[in-house]
């Protein structure tokens, strides 16, 4: 196919190279510009014309990943039953960020761990704080309010985010370090929540 016969993004080339180059961190790809363009279907250098370089589209794929990561957040805390306690809430949200990182590396550590991105840039500085603020509202029934409720947001999003760069789940039980196995997240949470009734 020639790039004449190639089908035109017209105004939706960047999200179309967004989603290009989302679709080759899913597959365990190397993002370039160049790959990004040739799953796009559009000119090489289209990806330039619209971010500038790798970075600007990194940031971009970020941007819409955080999207991506807080509704998976957000639909298991609402598909919970209408009965569910404060704990259930906040377990659910945990899962949905255990969740979204083993199913999307590549995007999860694009998300945190690049460093190329600029982190000031304000679509990315809303929505990572859309994410947050998602953890955050479920573990504020556990707080008395001021430097209380962050330290415990700090603790419970350590705790997770830990369990989610470590991916415990994935390591075969004879291959883990401490004997008997990776504990569970759950059984961890509930053990961080025991203690909460004190200051942290």
């Amino acid at each position: 196919m020639t790039l004449k016969n190639k089908p035109h993004h017209h105004g939706n080339l960047a999200p179309a190279l967004v989603s290009a180059g989302k679709a080759i961190l899913a597959e365990g790809g190397t993002l370039t510009l160049r790959q990004a363009a040739a799953r796009a279907g559009v000119s090489h250098a289209a990806p330039a014309h619209h971010f500038g370089n790798l970075a600007g589209l990194r940031g971009a794929i970020a941007t819409e990943a955080f999207g991506d990561f807080t509704a998976m957040m957000v639909h298991r805390r609402d598909t919970l039953p209408a009965l569910a306690t404060a704990r259930d809430r906040l377990l659910a949200v945990c899962q949905g960020y255990l969740d979204f990182a083993a199913g999307h590396g590549g995007l999860f550590a694009l998300m945190f761990n690049a460093g190329d991105i600029d982190r000031t840039d304000p679509a990315l500085c809303r929505a990572a704080a859309g994410s947050y603020d998602v953890l955050a509202q479920a573990c504020a029934p556990f707080a008395g309010g001021g430097d209380q409720s962050t330290r415990i947001e700090t603790a419970i999003w350590s705790m997770v985010h830990g369990f989610a760069a470590l991916r415990f789940d994935q390591i075969p039980e004879d291959d883990y370090p401490v004997p008997g196995g990776a504990p569970g997240f759950t059984a961890v949470l509930d053990v961080l929540l025991s203690g909460l009734e004190g200051p942290i």
